[in-house]
């Protein structure tokens, strides 16, 4: 066996931390040690840094925004992903580069291409065997998310919608480009259909039975 790098991606309200949850589960219960983690917030630095991003009150310039979470992810993938990988771990990770593209390099407007750009020279180059999106109209995001908090919403998930929407256009985008890599989920459709698909795509990856 080998360690394996899938992340999870997609709008506030797509149920990443819930998929997480039951494709852990079924993993362990396969055999496979899982590692669960988060960007940013996966290290103590993180858990500063994304108290900042998410939470700081007052204005917070776009790229000291990006430069945060750059310097989240290069913490977080020396110390905590590239080490489980050694191990032969299955990292699922809510959170990676492509949401530093979509939120910032277009959500925010600094440019794709430069954000991809320092996020994978902070990352030193890791990418992800898999990139799990879960999509998902930005109204009906918004919803869950008022269902689950009531109406105390973060930094990014205060937002307009047309902030929201070309978050999602750019993570479909993403998707469009690199087929091989990712696996895109309507999830609208139930948690044990999205979870179904989920697990039909990662069985062939970690060489476990998909049942």
């Amino acid at each position: 066996m080998t360690g394996r790098f899938i992340t999870l991606e997609g709008g506030d309200g797509a149920g990443k931390t819930t998929q997480a949850e039951l494709l852990s589960a079924w993993l362990v219960g396969h055999g496979r040690t899982v590692l669960r983690t988060r960007e940013p917030g996966g290290t103590d630095l993180g858990v500063r840094i994304r108290e900042m991003v998410l939470h700081e009150r007052g204005h917070v310039a776009p790229r000291a925004e990006a430069l945060l979470y750059a310097a989240d992810r290069a913490q977080h993938v020396e110390t905590v992903v590239r080490p489980a990988l050694a191990r032969d771990e299955v990292v699922l990770q809510d959170r990676y580069i492509d949401s530093s593209v979509a939120y910032q390099g277009v959500g925010r407007g600094l440019g794709a291409d430069q954000i991809r750009s320092v996020s994978t020279w902070a990352a030193d180059g890791l990418a992800p065997d898999l990139t799990i999106l879960l999509d998902l109209d930005v109204t009906v995001g918004r919803a869950r998310v008022a269902a689950a908090r009531g109406d105390t919403f973060d930094r990014l998930e205060s937002e307009a919608g047309a902030f929201h929407q070309s978050v999602r256009d750019a993570f479909r985008a993403m998707a469009d480009a690199e087929p091989g890599r990712f696996l895109v989920v309507d999830a609208a459709e139930s948690t044990d259909e999205v979870q179904r698909r989920i697990r039909a795509a990662v069985a062939p990856l970690v060489e476990v039975d998909p049942a």
